[in-house]
């Protein structure tokens, strides 16, 4: 299902990068959520996430909003990552793989913090210049003071300027985002294609917006592995 999915198909074929969001597409949790739920403030923080990724609020007014009541200190998120390491979605891992194989730089471009991302890249072997995620800061003890306001994914509009950046940077010709928020729809342009992801959560305006829609990776690793050079 989709607007154009054979356009898509085309595409992820031919791609010579492929941009993932991370929350609920790489993993199948929304980081945010996790920490907050570690430190006693899931609910009250869940809401602003389902907000942001419905598309019905700025996004960095959720973020600001978010972090405003997590305040978490650096040791608040090492020990989430110890007590909860994050989930990747089924068979992601083999998508990066076979992407990696066929010599397709991979991203990891991210509304989520680059703290808690570089764990994951880490077991997908995507190298951390390849991550575009936010920036908590903290004092010389390692309290919260807020987060990195140059960082592109931190407003709206974040991620077809984070790719525009990529691609300017480096020169790719075709360029492939997938996720699964109304963020990531927006993504295309720059992005000649946007793949929308439900396996986490399928939400209808992403669906809508999708030149594809898919609920797990196979296909799209099945793709991949028949136009390798």
């Amino acid at each position: 299902i989709g607007q154009d999915v054979a356009h898509a198909m085309e595409m992820l074929a031919k791609a010579d990068a492929v941009c993932f969001d991370v929350d609920s597409t790489v993993i199948d949790e929304e980081g945010i959520d996790v920490l907050a739920d570690t430190l006693g403030k899931g609910p009250e923080v869940t809401a602003w996430t389902t907000k942001a990724m419905d598309g019905n609020i700025k996004f960095e007014d959720a973020l600001a909003a978010r972090l405003e009541i997590i305040q978490p200190s650096k040791t608040d998120i090492a020990n989430c990552l110890e007590k909860h390491p994050l989930r990747l979605s089924p068979g992601v891992d083999r998508l990066v793989e076979a992407l990696h194989k066929r010599g397709t730089d991979v991203y990891l471009v991210s509304g989520g913090f680059r703290l808690m991302i570089e764990p994951v890249a880490e077991v997908l072997g995507v190298s951390f210049d390849r991550i575009y995620a936010n920036t908590i800061t903290f004092d010389e003890s390692g309290d919260y003071t807020g987060f990195d306001s140059n960082e592109p994914t931190s407003a709206d509009q974040g991620k077809p300027k984070a790719l525009t950046m990529i691609k300017e940077k480096y020169g790719y010709k075709t360029m492939v985002m997938v996720g699964d928020g109304a963020t990531d729809a927006q993504a295309k342009p720059p992005a000649d294609a946007f793949v929308g992801f439900g396996g986490v959560v399928a939400r209808a305006a992403v669906k809508e917006k999708a030149c594809w829609f898919v609920h797990d990776f196979e296909t799209m690793i099945d793709i991949v592995n028949k136009n390798s050079n």
